[in-house]
């Protein structure tokens, strides 16, 4: 028999394909990827605080683009041909073969435009361009995506005119000031300092005729810092100072002695009833938080009750001084604390104290709506009417209360009685006069001649 040779051949294997063909469809796929994964079109939105561009106006530019994330960004303002580049930002997009990993999907950049921050802008018309970058591939780089907003520019401050005059006043003082404003104003009266005092329409007047109740600081020496102020809602701002004379009144000095026993008899009264303040067994730190963290508070509360005033007159007449009393203090006295023969605080005592006998009625010194009536902080147990337009009384360190919040009161009604509450080292009235929180000299108010010429006179309409 014949041998097979065959059989004794090795059959050789067939080589595979299916490597060569990953090969190629990796490729193929990396190729479609770098084709077709650019970055989508990011989502821009511009949005101002205001339809028109003022001095500074607030812009929000906001990019969204959650697939690959942003690459560039870029904010420009164009006016008449030239450019001004407000922001450039770059940011790392996620690569285009890869579906997790880090990326910015969305940013949000708070922007002013204006003329402080865009060189020789002038009035007419501006655009707000903000051009963002699509993510790139290594076969593809699509181009940039614009979004553009065109806006009004305004730059001029509102009317301004003085209508009132002559303008005076004294430190620690008040006033009344008459102006007219244009019809672009949003918001006008008069700074003082720190102080601001808001404008209201005069009573029987054309529109934009308009008043402010100022009151001078009883620590500001510089007259040309008491300005008549009018904005639009851009922040164009006209200003001008107005008093024609500014009367200085130097604060006066005092001295306060404390001792052991007063305070044992108001720090634990004064801490039970406030417990905004920290509490502590050591008396001196207990009355030095009382004398300048709770009198700070109170006059925050004094400045919110002033917001809410009511924007009509409600007194009449000269304001009354409590009946038969004497003044024991300054308006305004700067007062040194002493304890054991050392200094231990400085404060300034604003109102006058009023001596009668003890427990005496005290009448309202005019018509007005009560709006705080309770336990309050270093004044003890308190009335605060309001009289309109930011102009307020305050009766403190009382015995007795015989109002409620809400009550409207003629002048000379019964508020409460005198009393030794508070911070009171005795029995006696602390009376304070307030505009927009601001405590002012309350003899100008009890001067009938005083209000006629300053307040009453002023106030009637041009004309």
């Amino acid at each position: 028999m014949k041998q097979d040779l065959s059989l004794g051949m090795r059959r050789q294997p067939r080589r595979s394909k299916r490597p060569l063909l990953l090969l190629l469809l990796a490729v193929l796929a990396t190729l479609a990827l770098a084709w077709f994964r650019i970055g989508p079109v990011p989502e821009i939105v511009i949005h101002p605080s205001f339809s028109a561009i003022g001095p500074r106006t607030p812009v929000e530019v906001s990019l969204q683009e959650p697939r690959r994330g942003l690459s560039t960004v870029q904010v420009e303002v164009l006016q008449e041909g030239k450019s001004t580049v407000l922001l450039e930002e770059a940011f790392e997009p996620r690569s285009f073969w890869s579906f997790w990993g880090g990326r910015t999907a969305a940013k949000t950049f708070p922007l002013e435009v204006g003329r402080e921050t865009v060189s020789n802008l002038q009035e007419g018309e501006a655009t707000i361009r903000v051009t963002a970058g699509r993510a790139p591939t290594w076969l593809r780089s699509p181009k940039p995506v614009s979004k553009e907003l065109t806006l009004p520019v305004r730059l001029r401050p509102p009317r301004l005119e003085l209508t009132s005059g002559p303008n005076y006043a004294t430190q620690g003082g008040s006033g009344v000031v008459t102006y007219q404003v244009g019809s672009s104003s949003a918001r006008d009266g008069v700074q003082a300092g720190e102080w601001w005092f808001p404008g209201f329409p005069l009573p029987g007047g054309a529109p934009g005729d308009r008043f402010a109740l100022f009151g001078a600081p009883y620590d500001l020496d510089d007259k040309d810092s008491i300005r008549l102020w009018v904005s639009d809602e851009l922040g164009n701002i006209r200003e001008t100072p107005f008093l024609d004379l500014y009367k200085l009144q130097p604060l006066r000095r005092d001295t306060i002695r404390l001792n052991t026993a007063f305070l044992e008899r108001v720090v634990p009264l004064i801490q039970a009833e406030s417990p905004e303040i920290q509490q502590t067994d050591d008396l001196l730190a207990g009355y030095l938080a009382i004398n300048g963290d709770l009198r700070r508070a109170n006059g925050k509360e004094l400045n919110r009750l002033a917001g809410e005033s009511r924007p009509e007159f409600l007194w009449q007449g000269p304001f009354r001084q409590l009946p038969g009393s004497q003044v024991m203090s300054s308006f305004a006295d700067r007062r040194t604390y002493t304890f054991e023969g050392k200094e231990v605080d400085h404060q300034d005592h604003l109102g006058f104290d009023l001596a009668s006998t003890r427990r005496a009625p005290v009448p309202a010194s005019n018509g007005g709506d009560v709006v705080l009536a309770g336990y309050f902080g270093i004044y003890g147990s308190t009335v605060v009417l309001d009289h309109g337009y930011g102009l307020m009384t305050l009766y403190a360190h009382l015995s007795s209360i015989s109002v409620e919040v809400g009550q409207s009161l003629s002048a000379g009604e019964i508020v409460g009685r005198t009393g030794q509450t508070g911070l009171a080292g005795g029995d006696h009235l602390h009376f304070t006069m307030l505009i927009q929180g601001l405590a002012v000299n309350p003899v100008e108010w009890w001067d009938r001649g005083w209000i006629t010429n300053n307040v009453t006179s002023k106030l009637q309409p041009p004309g």
